[in-house]
């Protein structure tokens, strides 16, 4: 009874009921519509960066951002190959690299922003429903939305500043490749405005009844929408990722033994031995999970980064005085900080495979391009969420 229950959180059903809804969005092509207003802007690299970055890093915080990376990344390469045509050379590997790092960093950013924005979130609600923590929708959004858009414009400033002098292609607007999409698309169908319909209530019943229904509850009841209103079946939703829902109820499972158990305080409390007294408690304490957490997300999946460390630190939190809310949190947020490795996050995975050249297969953005510039971002974002969130 107990594993079951322990399997059966309102966090694995509300993961499940996130991919299915991203299934159902994908299904009407609202992911491409979406992806289309949001590069809309973009007419030159200075508004790519400022406007669209921000806006990208927002949007993930509620949307699958693999689902956003898979289908910009694309219309991102014609927008390379177009501005390479238009300035007369053979390769500009300074826009390619700027363009499609800048798109997966901002994507991977929107974790911050809400408990929709992925698994590592939803296994940390779990966490926190182990200690007797509720924390609702609005509250997370309180908190960790103001990180998205700074951090956001933080990774577009050092792109326009670091690659100021190596793109050659100076022409580029991206919003005139962007209206061809559109136009091949055409309007949007019912199918879409049913689907939009549904995303929009799911985020208002996340907002206002979180708190009574869970996270699990509202979606669930949203899911039903689709297949009344014709717009999804059983077979879309049986195509989803049932290992990842899988892989986050064993998460779940792990975490609620580590706590009944009293392993997890055990771990915390040895843990807590080897820190230096300043990062014991307070947002000393936040700055080291944040750290150990932010290493660990590049060498493996959010999700099970937050499974192995959140059962960890928050008992670390409850024993050094600390609020458990702060110290979960940081965790969580630092879980979205997979900018070295390609194998950290699906959207890195996703523009690496992408950035090729349509003509000599010659790997545009390379696995060093990833650790060089993603070191970068990972240290700004470490400095962003040190210095301006926690101080």
């Amino acid at each position: 009874d107990q594993v079951a229950k322990a399997y059966a959180k309102d966090s694995v059903v509300f993961i499940f009921g996130v991919l299915a809804l991203a299934a159902a969005i994908s299904k009407t092509g609202l992911d491409r519509r979406i992806g289309i207003l949001l590069l809309g802007t973009s007419t030159s690299l200075v508004r790519f960066g400022l406007i669209f970055g921000p806006l990208l890093a927002i949007t993930a915080s509620f949307l699958s951002e693999h689902a956003l990376v898979a289908f910009i990344a694309p219309i991102l390469m014609l927008v390379y190959i177009g501005a390479i045509k238009t300035a007369g050379i053979t390769k500009d590997k300074g826009l390619v690299v700027m363009l499609l790092l800048m798109l997966t960093f901002c994507a991977n950013i929107g974790g911050p922003g809400s408990p929709a924005a992925g698994g590592r979130n939803a296994v940390m609600l779990g966490i926190f429903s182990d200690y007797g923590v509720n924390i609702s929708f609005s509250q997370w959004v309180k908190m960790g939305m103001p990180f998205v858009p700074v951090m956001a414009l933080v990774i577009a400033a050092y792109f326009l500043i670091a690659f100021r002098k190596k793109i050659e292609a100076q022409s580029v607007n991206i919003a005139a490749e962007v209206r061809r999409e559109s136009d091949k698309i055409g309007k949007m169908t019912p199918d879409e405005y049913k689907a939009a319909g549904v995303l929009l209530l799911v985020i208002v019943l996340w907002i206002t009844l979180s708190h009574r229904f869970g996270m699990g509850g509202p979606v669930i009841l949203c899911l039903v929408l689709p297949n009344i209103l014709g717009v999804l079946r059983w077979r879309d939703i049986n195509s989803i990722h049932w290992d990842v829902v899988a892989l986050y109820a064993a998460a779940s499972a792990m975490g609620y033994g580590l706590a009944a158990t009293g392993a997890a305080l055990w771990l915390a409390n040895s843990l807590i031995s080897l820190l230096p007294g300043f990062l014991k408690s307070g947002a000393g304490l936040c700055v080291s999970t944040s750290f150990i957490t932010g290493i660990l997300t590049n060498f493996m999946s959010d999700g099970a980064t937050v499974a192995a460390v959140g059962p960890i630190t928050v008992p670390m939190a409850t024993l050094s005085g600390t609020s458990p809310v702060l110290v979960g949190l940081a965790t969580a947020f630092a879980s979205s900080f997979a900018h070295m490795l390609v194998i950290g996050t699906p959207n890195n995975a996703i523009v690496f495979s992408m950035a090729k050249d349509p003509s000599t297969g010659e790997q545009l953005v390379t696995m060093k391009d990833f650790l060089v510039h993603g070191f970068a971002i990972f240290m700004l974002s470490l400095a962003v969420l040190w210095i301006w969130v926690f101080f």
